[in-house]
């Protein structure tokens, strides 16, 4: 039999597969199951009975039509062929029977794996996220699940009751037939199966290989076309194709190696069996020349063996697939394993808003792979103010706000919220609290609607078109033939980047947060449309401690206290009027854009 499949090794092999099934059956979530799993178990058992009666029944009907033909002996024969009939039958519908069955236990268990992974990758810290690319993680979580079905499905429906049908199947033989064909079985099941183990052993390093090649290949790709807008910007779609057909070409050597492997193995496997089955059809015919068997006893041995030789291709398939699953849950469990470099108290409260005062003591970080970040930054946002935070780029302002998210702890100082460190109380209690506008606004690939009320889904229509009024986007909606229903496309490239923007802070508004954060909100809005959304901002962090990164200094120009960072420190701090006293980096800023604003009228 010709196994069409791929194989491979992880550290724990077939033990650490069937660890890892007996643990997931044991949760709490499968409990429900369990009768359904014990009777398909039984089912297949039974089924296995079947399989290794049915050739007796056959050799016996053989005989029985090999006699003198009396009425007794015609009885005989139709009894016979009924039970082979019947026996054949059951063999093979028990199997399907429990398939129905298993169908609904393995599905959950594929369901239970793949969210718990996915939900474990969601709640590692960004700076994972930032190295990890998304296609290739994808991947492994959708091998790990896909792999725990498999497992289940086999060791306990093929592996077991494979190994209980050679042992029936051999007692039989010895006990009718004569204990050299029982030996003869024995000694071809083992010779196959350390030819399968040895052939596959060899096969590991190149299933490896060709796993690694594989996850660069679907990375590389989801990577690209994931960012076809900046390839076709720098017109490197034929640079980008090249790295693809290189990655490609890695990958099929590999894969070439696995394939050739795999028709060694499965030449060498048929060629065992051949062997066989010819010794124990030899070792018959002649026990039949000489009395000691009838011809239907021949017929019975030889499709015995035949039985045996189908479950035991199965199980050099299953042994192959299962070194293969045992890798693909090794990395899942490699991935569910990782602690995230920012995790919750033990017992941590909820954040606890009071007024919506932020305090910076002393905070510095650096990223990795740099060499400065911010340094000893202190400053106080008191509650329902309008704090803004200036500089060139790179200066370090998107830190601070990654740092008040705690997408990042600081390296020294701390962060206070009502006089809470933020890095004791729970994560998304504070991010619940906080309501943020990016510069680049990410979106789903979803409706609108989707997308605008991601923070509060159950928000009522009647505060969803108050958002949208006040984000200036109702005359857009409207416009469109399926309104809020209409599909943004992938990462809303479907929408101008005002009409993202825009989006972004009714989806702000709409969660109606106790302090607002702006990433540069209105950076990507022509000027009439930036300040009609700015007078709508202004009306939305009325009562509310608003914390903005600008670019734009105009749309700072009322905060009570600007903020100016250069090298990851603070240089100046005042009002609009009190740094333009003072003359500097502020002053500068402000001369420059107002000449700039000046060229363009």
């Amino acid at each position: 039999m010709n196994q069409n499949s791929e194989d491979n090794q992880s550290e724990g092999g077939i033990g650490f597969a069937l660890r890892r099934v007996i643990s997931l059956l044991l949760k709490p979530e499968l409990a429900k199951y369990r009768p359904l799993m014990v009777l398909a178990i039984l089912l297949t058992l039974v089924a296995k009975v079947f399989s290794v009666m049915s050739p007796v029944f056959f050799g016996d009907a053989v005989n029985a039509l090999a006699g003198d033909g009396d009425e007794l002996v015609i009885k005989s024969l139709v009894f016979m062929l009924l039970a082979w009939s019947i026996s054949r039958f059951l063999a093979v519908a028990f199997p399907q029977l429990r398939d129905a069955f298993f169908v609904v236990i393995s599905l959950a268990a594929v369901r239970i794996t793949a969210v718990e992974a996915f939900s474990h990758a969601s709640s590692l810290s960004l700076q994972f996220h930032l190295t990890r690319k998304a296609g290739s993680l994808n991947r492994i979580i959708e091998r790990g699940s896909n792999a725990i079905e498999f497992l289940m499905r086999f060791l306990a429906f093929n592996i077991v009751p494979t190994l209980i049908e050679l042992i029936m199947a051999a007692t039989v033989l010895a006990i009718r037939y004569g204990v050299w064909f029982s030996v003869v079985a024995v000694a071809t099941v083992g010779s196959y199966t350390a030819f399968t183990l040895w052939v596959t052993e060899l096969r590991v390093r190149q299933r490896r290989k060709m796993n690694k090649a594989d996850n660069e290949v679907r990375g590389l790709s989801v990577d690209s076309l994931t960012n076809f807008e900046t390839v076709k910007a720098f017109a490197t779609e034929q640079r980008e194709a090249n790295r693809f057909g290189a990655a490609l070409g890695i990958y099929n050597k590999y894969y070439t190696k696995v394939m050739r492997s795999l028709n060694l193995l499965n030449a060498g496997q048929e060629f065992l069996m051949g062997v066989g089955v010819f010794t124990i059809a030899l070792l018959a015919a002649f026990m039949v020349r000489d009395g000691g068997l009838q011809v239907g006893d021949m017929t019975a041995v030889v499709l015995i063996l035949l039985n045996i030789y189908r479950p035991l291709g199965i199980l050099g398939f299953a042994w192959r697939e299962i070194k293969q699953g045992a890798v693909d849950l090794e990395n899942l469990d490699q991935l569910v394993a990782k602690s995230p470099d920012i995790a919750d108290l033990p017992d941590a409260p909820n954040l606890k808003l009071k007024q919506g005062e932020i305090v910076f003591e002393g905070i510095s970080f650096t990223h990795q792979g740099r060499s400065e970040g911010i340094k000893n930054i202190s400053f106080t946002v008191p509650a329902g103010a309008k704090v803004g935070i200036v500089g060139s780029s790179g200066a370090g302002k998107s830190t601070i706000l990654k740092l008040l998210f705690r997408f990042y702890d600081p390296e020294t100082g701390r962060i206070l919220i009502d006089g809470q460190d933020i890095s004791t109380v729970k994560q998304d209690s504070l991010r619940q609290s906080l309501g943020l506008v990016p510069q680049d606004v990410a979106l789903f690939n979803d409706s609108l609607r989707f997308n605008i009320t991601y923070a509060r889904p159950k928000a009522t229509e009647e505060e969803i078109m108050k958002a949208l009024e006040k984000a200036h986007l109702t005359e857009f909606i409207t416009s469109l033939p399926d309104g809020l229903d209409t599909k943004v496309g992938e990462r809303g490239l479907k929408l101008s980047g005002g009409e993202k923007q825009r989006v972004g802070i009714a989806r702000a508004i709409l969660k109606d947060p106790r302090i607002l954060i702006l990433d540069e909100a209105t950076s990507s809005l022509d000027s009439s449309t930036e300040r009609e959304v700015q007078s709508a901002l202004k009306d939305a962090a009325k009562g509310r401690t608003s914390l903005e990164i600008a670019h734009r200094l105009s749309t700072i120009q009322d905060a009570d206290l600007i903020l100016v960072v250069e090298d990851g420190i603070i240089i100046e701090q005042g009002t609009h009027e009190q740094l333009i006293a003072i003359n500097g980096l502020y002053a500068n800023m402000w001369q420059h854009q107002s000449e700039r604003k000046s060229l363009d009228i």
